[in-house]
């Protein structure tokens, strides 16, 4: 009987001493738009959400009064609110292509941390990284690249997520000014290799001035001895402006082009006489007088029947005339002119011009006679007197 008693008296001992039973507890759920007040003496948010009759899913995500929390951790709050965070699909485009991705995260540039993308101030996102992320939204991400822009001697680094090489300097601050360019150009996509040039252009306009040369006209005048000449009226160039653009790169000329040219003075002829009085000259020329009406100076060569440079001998001149000491040779016009006409040549001595020299290059320059056995050779310059008379059809401008 006493071993009952002491068996009863230990058993309400050790009820009295007993944990007692948790006082029940308001908990506020917030489920996306749905409010739920919960009264539960659980402090396991998984269980409470079992009582409440919420699933909560895998990738779900649980803050409890706004901090991130593991549902299977007992709440440390007197007063507490628990907030579930679905997740929720959305559709992430890249230059790489597109593909679905599931997040519990608030924003959209959480939820592309949560899958390791870090952005940089320079990425192109849209919608922005702060946007609430939101179920099927589509989200358009394209990473900066490092590029290089070279410009006036100097390498710029920056980043872009730009498709153009233009929209690309734009973001950078550099944006192209009047005729400036790019290589790659503005419309051409970013280059693999990152290497962007600016070329500096610009254009200017010269204007310059040319000379026209104005034209000679000559006259006779019996007024003037042959052999002089006189300026009647002065002639004056005329006078064109043109106008030019040049083209410079990075300091450089490049190119040069004539846009416009106009003629703002005509040139005025010059109008010349020239003598056609000879007046009758003497001098002495070998240690004798002679009498002349013209003298020039002239390139003299001599030939032979045999030593004209051509294929076979010719031993007779235009005139009819054999060739021998006594004959020269002159151009055609001289000779249409003044065959027949009696000449001197120092040195050589009198002669008259009976031939014409077929490979004399020009009016000053004359061949001299001889025969094959008296031949002498001639390459200098001598002067040529014209004896009297004079022929009615001189060649005026003899030079």
């Amino acid at each position: 009987m006493k071993r009952i008693f002491w068996l009863t008296l230990t058993f309400l001992i050790a009820a009295c001493q007993a944990s007692p039973t948790p006082a029940p507890v308001t908990i506020d759920i917030i489920d996306g738009d749905e409010h739920i007040v919960h009264i539960t003496e659980a402090r396991i948010p998984a269980q409470i959400f079992r009582e409440a009759g919420i699933v909560l899913g895998s990738l779900d995500k649980l803050y409890v009064n706004g901090d991130e929390a593991d549902a299977n951790t007992a709440l440390d709050c007197d007063v507490c609110t628990l907030q579930i965070r679905r997740a929720v699909p959305f559709n992430l485009v890249t230059p790489d292509g597109e593909q679905e991705l599931v997040s519990a995260a608030w924003t959209v540039g959480e939820a592309l941390a949560g899958f390791g993308i870090q952005l940089h101030v320079t990425d192109a996102l849209n919608p922005p990284a702060e946007t609430a992320l939101s179920d099927q939204m589509t989200v358009n991400y394209t990473p900066s690249r490092q590029l290089a822009i070279r410009m006036d001697g100097r390498v710029l680094p920056i980043r872009s997520a730009a498709e153009t090489v233009g929209d690309a300097l734009i973001g950078a601050g550099i944006p192209l000014i009047g005729l400036d360019t790019s290589q790659p150009s503005p419309s051409d996509p970013l280059p693999a290799d990152g290497q962007i040039r600016i070329i500096h252009i610009r254009e200017e306009i010269e204007l310059a001035q040319q000379s026209i040369p104005f034209t000679t006209e000559r006259v006779p005048s019996n007024e003037l001895e042959a052999g002089t000449e006189e300026i009647i009226e002065a002639g004056k160039p005329g006078l064109i402006v043109q106008q030019t653009r040049v083209r410079y790169e990075d300091g450089e000329e490049v190119e040069r082009s004539i846009q416009a040219e106009r003629t703002v003075r005509e040139p005025s002829p010059q109008t010349v006489a020239y003598g056609t009085q000879y007046a009758l000259k003497t001098a002495v020329v070998d240690g004798q007088e002679i009498t002349y009406w013209r003298a020039i100076e002239v390139y003299a060569t001599s030939y032979s029947p045999c030593r004209s440079a051509a294929d076979r001998c010719y031993p007779n001149t235009a005139s009819g005339l054999p060739v021998t000491h006594g004959v020269i040779g002159v151009t055609r016009d001289w000779y249409l002119a003044l065959q027949g006409q009696p000449v001197y040549v120092p040195g050589y001595g009198y002669a008259t011009i009976e031939d014409v020299g077929g490979g004399l290059p020009d009016r000053n320059w004359i061949d001299l006679g001889y025969s094959d056995d008296d031949y002498q050779a001639w390459h200098h310059w001598v002067t040529l007197y014209f004896l009297p008379p004079v022929p009615a059809n001189t060649i005026w401008g003899l030079e």
